[in-house]
């Protein structure tokens, strides 16, 4: 029996170049291809800020107060609708492709299950249809996080605090909401806000500067990867991307 969690390896051939941009999806959000030479990408979606060659993006910020610590019905066993009793305000689908996380409850905790949608909500319930079924009965009081899809509506990382996690580097110019890929692994130009030696592990900018790199520090922010050359302030360099 088939289900939306089978699993598959990665694209073998992309009906979409890695420099160029669709305004529908040609992929599922999130997979995974490699060029011959060994560099990884994944497929996004912009958010409401077109691609921009060389910089850094995260997933959409953080939503802690419709998308965190909802309480919701008890399910059984092969459910596939969740019901909040927190009211939240979502569009209808935002979260459609993203993740649902059972974080607290009595039983069925731990488990994660992929969003096929949601209802819309304007300060009031809503219901997640998942796309694979309820392994667990959850009893008790029944808390989940959601989430969309980490590569549906990317920003560039802000400057200063991170909203999200980093999620690849931009390899082209591209249209506010159109879909293309984004480079998570392997030799890629990245905008570096502080000098950088070669070797030295990079991390997204803490500083001034969005969507750009600087070295890591221990406590600051994951790594995403580590220079192949030596990088002047402001400039681009070749950095080894590690986020995927």
């Amino acid at each position: 029996m088939t289900n939306a969690s089978q699993l598959t390896g990665p694209v073998i051939s992309a009906a979409q170049g890695i420099f160029s941009e669709s305004s529908a999806a040609m992929h599922t959000v999130g997979s995974y291809i490699e060029t011959n030479d060994g560099r990884g990408f994944r497929y996004a979606k912009a958010g409401a800020v077109g691609f921009v060659v060389g910089r850094l993006y995260q997933s959409a910020a953080e939503d802690t107060t419709n998308q965190e610590s909802l309480t919701c019905a008890v399910n059984s066993i092969g459910d596939t609708a969740v019901v909040t009793t927190t009211t939240v305000t979502l569009a209808a689908n935002l979260l459609a492709g993203g993740f649902m996380t059972v974080i607290s409850g009595t039983l069925g905790v731990g488990y994660t299950y992929k969003i096929k949608s949601n209802t819309a909500a304007a300060g009031a319930v809503v219901t997640f249809t998942l796309a694979d079924p309820i392994q667990v009965a959850t009893t008790g009081t029944v808390i989940v996080d959601v989430s969309p899809n980490p590569y549906s509506g990317v920003i560039i990382t802000p400057a200063g605090t991170a909203t999200s996690a980093a999620v690849g580097v931009s390899v082209y110019n591209g249209t506010a909401l159109y879909y293309g890929w984004v480079q998570t692994h392997g030799p890629a130009s990245v905008l570096c806000s502080t000098t950088i030696t070669v070797g030295n592990s990079v991390t997204p900018i803490n500083a001034t500067t969005a969507g750009a790199a600087t070295v890591a520090t221990n406590g600051v922010k994951a790594p995403i990867g580590y220079a192949l050359t030596g990088i002047a302030t402001t400039d681009c360099g070749l950095v080894f991307l590690t986020i995927n």
